[in-house]
């Protein structure tokens, strides 16, 4: 199983390059930019990328896809954070 701080950062870097995404992302994380970067370590953030994207399954079987993992894998890696 990949590394589950590595994934997230992965993940991130997928819901960043969309800016309607990012846009969604940073309303309902409640993040500010600010502290989406100043939180990138922390698996608090990186849980909240993982959670976002569970809770659209649209969103999270793009983002499996674009990272090359099975959509169950990349939920399941939050658990790990």
């Amino acid at each position: 199983m990949p590394d589950p701080a590595a994934t997230a950062l992965q993940a991130l870097g997928w819901v960043l390059g969309d800016a309607g995404r990012a846009e969604r992302f940073l309303s309902l994380t409640g993040l500010t930019p600010d502290e989406l970067r100043t939180g990138l370590g922390d698996p608090a953030v990186q849980s909240a990328v993982l959670e976002f994207l569970c809770g659209h399954e649209a969103d999270l079987i793009a983002a499996a896809d674009a990272l090359g993992l099975p959509p169950a894998t990349l939920a399941a890696t939050r658990e790990r954070l």
